[in-house]
């Protein structure tokens, strides 16, 4: 078990990494899709998000078990889950919803934001919302 602990370096840095690719590819997706590019009907564009968000999650999942923190049992870590659902949310609006570029501009800006305040609660390991 030690060694699994050991390997916490490895955990936060594959999830470092894969938060990157979802925030990168999302933000490419959404210029795709504001420019209305045919790109976005492709399949690899439409699997990709999926596959990188599974492991997104479970990476995330190994470093709670490596540092014993928890959701709805650690403040901060609750509220990271609360950012990350907000991140979706807004990310899942700004490529579909049937409104003004705007509007999806403003989602999409919100979005990144969540993910921005994510990594905050993450290096800081403090809850502000639910303080």
């Amino acid at each position: 078990m030690e060694t699994f602990y050991s390997l916490y370096p490895a955990f936060k840095h594959s999830h470092m990494t894969f938060v990157a690719l979802s925030v990168l590819f999302f933000i490419v997706r959404f210029v795709l899709h504001i420019r209305q590019s045919p790109i976005m009907d492709k399949k690899f564009i439409k699997i990709a998000p999926h596959v990188i968000d599974t492991f997104l999650l479970l990476s995330g999942l190994l470093l709670c078990f490596s540092i014993k923190q928890y959701p709805f049992i650690d403040p901060w870590m609750t509220e990271k889950i609360g950012a990350v659902a907000a991140y979706i949310a807004l990310a899942t609006i700004s490529l579909k919803a049937d409104r003004g570029t705007l509007f999806k501009i403003f989602a999409a800006l919100g979005a990144v934001a969540w993910v921005v305040y994510a990594a905050k609660l993450a290096v800081l390991k403090q809850a502000m919302l639910l303080g």
